[in-house]
């Protein structure tokens, strides 16, 4: 006996299009909530402040100095260096600049002499303007 006669085979379908709309959602999700660190190769938590930023910043060569005390020059890391090198390295970052402003980007948790070595060897240079980088408080 044949009892299948009636009946027609359905064959089970996945559509996809739901599933290619989860992941396109998932896509954006991350792009939207990935975010880039300036400095790569130095983690860096800086310190909070409430102050404005200035409108029009003047030239500035960056100096990042790490919790471990390795520096950085705009994009030359320094390593650990002394106060006449990084005096060098500041000089050789200014080039033929009038007068640029130093902004340090000091882990929050580096040591303060770490800190004063970039100021003495900004004044060994000759530098004399300097400001310190900070993140707005949340």
């Amino acid at each position: 006996m044949n009892f299948r006669r009636g009946r027609r085979e359905d064959y089970p379908e996945i559509n996809l299009i739901p599933f290619i709309d989860i992941l396109l959602v998932i896509v954006i999700f991350l792009a939207v909530t990935t975010t880039y660190a300036r400095f790569a190769e130095l983690k860096i938590n800086l310190p909070s402040s409430s102050a404005a930023p200035t409108p029009n910043p003047p030239k500035q060569i960056e100096v990042a100095v790490a919790e471990n005390g390795r520096y950085q020059i705009d994009a030359n890391a320094i390593g650990d260096a002394s106060v006449d090198a990084l005096a060098v390295a500041l000089k050789q970052a200014a080039g033929s600049q009038n007068d640029p402003v130093i902004v340090i980007n000091a882990d929050a948790r580096a040591t303060h002499q770490s800190v004063v070595n970039v100021m003495e060897a900004a004044r060994q240079a000759g530098l004399v303007r300097i400001t310190f980088a900070t993140q707005t408080a949340p």
